[in-house]
């Protein structure tokens, strides 16, 4: 554990000086590049697990703290046919491409999920879910935060060309970029209109993490107990939602009804952050940077394609809808 709060402390320093790459993505590559020169020993195996399973799932229920379910309601709502028809192109190409271009089931789901929700939070959510490897996390998380940082630099740039206005950018990045400090820095560039309606417009994207991971828990269930037939109620199926979905529900809960004070958000942000990185400092600590050159470059091509159709499809369902 101190291993992994020592790395995830210099990754969050560094973050201020690269504040778009951010620091659970520092903490994941100052975790692989300790590994690689010099690999931990098995005496710090256990740690480095809690860290990088139990520390996960305490992040992601701190995360609930930012959402207001009353806030999300109005823009929440009139963006919702854009939310939903992003994510379900990108699950649905991530499933079809790929089978296709042959990358392993939970690296293209895990990938999937962090195009199509929230990044690093949904692969931070969906992990525990599928047992996901930490090879396919680190890969999944790194394929992430490359086209994050293109959509920094490219999305104002391609927002101004395109004409659009400050709630029609606020959408298009809250849709169609998957971190959240990714999202703001593409909004506060576009203007402040802008940044309001894409932090609301992620937060709501961030609740489709609920749905995901009961569909996924539910069809592992299926996988695990595929060789006899199983009926599933609404109790059994409530036993398949992991305990820390509960908490994230619970904090989202408080928070909607004032109970969780608003000069705290921004502490309880900055907490679950540091959280992610610890957790993912610890991923990297446990990768085998063997296995990640193994897997080739089809999960970046894979990744590619799901953030052009995430994108395209934001905008064209935003003309479509008139938004």
């Amino acid at each position: 554990m101190a291993l992994a709060v020592a790395v995830a402390a210099v990754a969050t320093v560094a973050a201020h000086w690269i504040p778009i790459v951010g620091g659970p993505v520092l903490g994941i590559v100052l975790g692989v590049s300790l590994a690689t020169a010099h690999r931990p020993s098995r005496a710090l195996e256990p740690g480095i697990a809690f860290a990088g399973r139990s520390v996960l799932q305490v992040a992601v229920v701190v995360l609930g703290a930012q959402l207001s379910l009353g806030e999300v309601v109005s823009i929440g709502l009139r963006s919702l046919p854009v939310l939903l028809g992003t994510l379900a192109v990108c699950l649905l190409l991530a499933a079809a491409l790929g089978r296709l271009l042959r990358v392993p089931s939970d690296l293209r789901t895990l990938i999937g999920v962090g195009t199509g929700i929230c990044g690093a939070s949904a692969i931070a959510a969906v992990t525990p879910v599928i047992d996901a490897a930490a090879i396919d996390v680190a890969y999944a998380i790194s394929t992430i935060f490359l086209f994050n940082i293109a959509a920094v630099i490219l999305f104002p740039i391609l927002g101004h060309a395109l004409g659009l206005g400050q709630q029609a950018f606020g959408v298009f990045a809250g849709t169609a970029v998957n971190d959240m400090s990714s999202v703001v820095a593409a909004a506060t560039t576009y203007g402040s209109g802008a940044a309001h309606t894409a932090v609301v417009v992620k937060l709501t994207r961030t609740l489709m993490i609920i749905p995901i991971c009961v569909v996924l828990a539910i069809g592992e269930r299926r996988h695990d107990r595929a060789s006899r037939a199983h009926r599933f109620s609404a109790r059994s199926v409530l036993k398949l939602v992991p305990a820390f979905l509960f908490g994230f529900l619970a904090l989202a809960a408080a928070n909607s009804a004032g109970l969780i004070p608003a000069s705290t958000h921004h502490a309880l942000t900055e907490v679950a952050t540091l959280l992610i990185t610890v957790a993912l400092s610890a991923i990297g600590l446990s990768t085998d940077l063997a296995g990640f050159k193994r897997t080739g470059a089809r999960p970046i091509l894979l990744g590619a394609a799901l953030w052009v159709a995430v994108s395209a499809t934001s905008l064209g369902l935003q003309s479509l809808t008139g938004l």
